[in-house]
């Protein structure tokens, strides 16, 4: 069934950069500096997606949590410094986000990764910015799967859920996208399988970004 699609809302982590070693190890470096053992880079697909203390606590022995502030504090000064060691655009994004914006879409960016982060992660790679909002976590807005800031998004770009492509890589997202009334596409470029995305509500799945373009 077709939609007259509008805007495209995509997550970052997983959908549009692969930031899984450089969050890996930023996450193994400041366990280690606490006594823990680190975890497989691999792990961390099924530890990302659903915010910064929430992956320090998955990563932490289950006899450890008591270390999760501790571990989330020395992540992120890792991380600050070592953002983009590994961090790489995945193929076919830069070309999706050219030909979605030549047709004027709206598109946004919605994260769990802090907002100071995921502003500068969009900023470092697009130039200049196609999206007409970046947002992460902000204080007092609640996480996704939470649609909250998903709905915000969408008033503040004066486009109603139902024209938004919802784009993302978990189940996290796709439940965002189904709790704000938008229509989910699971992409499997990213962290997790298409028997996840499917069972969370995932509208379509697509292999390749230019395979988006089909949906619109």
């Amino acid at each position: 069934m077709r939609h007259d699609f509008r805007a495209v809302l995509f997550d970052l982590d997983g959908t549009i950069a692969d930031t899984l070693a450089d969050l890996a190890n930023a996450v193994n470096w400041a366990l280690e500096q606490l006594g823990c053992p680190p975890c497989p880079v691999d792990s961390y697909r099924y530890k990302v997606g659903d915010g910064a203390r929430e992956m320090c606590q998955r990563a932490l022995p289950a006899d450890r949590q008591e270390l999760t502030d501790q571990v989330l504090r020395l992540m992120r000064r890792r991380y600050d410094e070592h953002c983009f060691d590994l961090t790489r655009l995945y193929p076919g994004i830069p070309e999706l986000v050219s030909a979605l914006a030549e047709r004027k879409f709206k598109l946004a960016v919605l994260s769990n990764k802090p907002d100071e982060f995921t502003k500068r992660m969009i900023a470092r790679y697009f130039k200049p910015s196609p999206f007409a909002n970046v947002r992460g976590q902000l204080l007092g807005v609640p996480l996704k799967p939470d649609p909250t800031a998903a709905l915000q998004l969408a008033q503040e770009l004066g486009i109603t859920p139902a024209h938004w492509l919802y784009l993302g890589d978990t189940n996290t997202d796709m439940r965002t996208a189904r709790a704000a009334g938008m229509h989910p596409v699971g992409v499997l470029w990213g962290f997790r399988d298409r028997e996840e995305l499917l069972d969370s509500g995932a509208e379509h799945i697509v292999a390749k970004p230019q395979d988006v373009l089909a949906l619109l």
